[in-house]
């Protein structure tokens, strides 16, 4: 295809300098977060939903794509996983306990989604794709003609409280249009305003909503599973107000210690901005380069650096400790 996308393989030594660098993933467009998967791979994200003759393509994009991590150089096949569904992805985080994977959807009427592969650890087998429905009756903001709950505004009141929830099953995962929400919020299942990074930690998958919250500056939200797969809980564990230091999350992480980072897209000087165990927000970092916005935070596998880029010119830095914010 005519448009350039793909994603690069740092290998970093325990000195934190780059080993070597590679391309391991070429032919797909706009890739956005992702995320890693506990089986030792990454997975990648199409944020665009262009179909065959579109600006000179010659395939159908809006997929998921697994990238592995090896010793050695090695370019991925770039082999859809159709099953996840064809939309507007932006992020991953895959539960440990179940294989589970969740998604976020870049837009502002975008869903939350669940993938349960039919054999955990190996994605290309298949499975069923299913949303998020709010089931609880504290729900507020449901949609004149639907029953679908918008989460945009509103739900400020509840924050820290646990909300019941459900999945109902997405049947055409792969559409011809942009339709994969359409479906689920026909089934009830809760809009999210502009569905961003995604992470698994402290026992819960955290997801962003970048614009979400009554003044629409940013929302941190936590789905916890249940004791079966169609129970479980989800919670706003932050909604950023115009007074506060956080404006326009994008990408997160959790760090070994359990603080959240949240990297910042909004206008003129961008953050990275921790959360601690509290839901108090502070500064960790600021970009004293130029506007461009933080992304793709992540600590190395023992915990002693976190990584993170700066979108525009594309630099990555290295943060290392010791860690004693709030006490750890």
């Amino acid at each position: 295809d005519q448009l350039g996308g793909g994603t690069t393989t740092l290998v970093i030594g325990p000195d934190r300098r780059v080993t070597f660098q590679y391309a391991s993933l070429a032919g797909t467009i706009r890739n956005c977060a992702g995320g890693p998967t506990p089986w030792g791979s990454w997975i990648t994200c199409e944020e665009d939903t262009s179909r065959i003759g579109q600006n000179g393509n010659t395939k159908k994009h809006g997929y998921n794509f697994e990238v592995p991590a090896s010793e050695g150089i090695q370019v991925a096949e770039p082999v859809p996983l159709v099953a996840m569904g064809r939309f507007n992805h932006e992020a991953v985080a895959v539960e440990p306990e179940t294989g589970f994977v969740y998604q976020t959807e870049d837009r502002g009427d975008s869903c939350f989604y669940r993938f349960r592969p039919i054999v955990s650890g190996n994605l290309s087998y298949g499975g069923v794709l299913e949303a998020l429905k709010i089931t609880d009756s504290r729900a507020v903001n449901v949609e004149s003609g639907t029953e679908s709950s918008n989460t945009t505004t509103g739900y400020r009141d509840l924050l820290g409280q646990p909300l019941s929830v459900t999945w109902v099953q997405i049947d055409d995962v792969d559409p011809f249009t942009d339709t994969v929400r359409v479906e689920a919020r026909s089934k009830g299942a809760a809009r999210f305003s502009r569905g961003e990074g995604a992470w698994y930690g402290n026992g819960s998958t955290y997801f962003v909503c970048s614009d979400g919250g009554n003044d629409r500056v940013g929302q941190v939200w936590a789905y916890t599973s249940g004791a079966t797969p169609e129970t479980g809980t989800l919670t706003l564990v932050v909604e950023a107000t115009r007074n506060d230091v956080l404006a326009a999350p994008d990408n997160i992480c959790v760090a070994p210690f359990g603080d959240l980072f949240l990297c910042e897209d909004g206008s003129g000087s961008e953050y990275v901005v921790g959360v601690n165990r509290n839901g108090e927000l502070y500064r960790f970092a600021t970009n004293a380069l130029n506007g461009s916005e933080f992304a793709g935070a992540c600590f190395s596998p023992f915990g002693e650096t976190m990584f993170v880029n700066i979108q525009s010119p594309g630099i990555t830095l290295a943060i290392w400790g010791p860690w004693v914010r709030n006490g750890y």
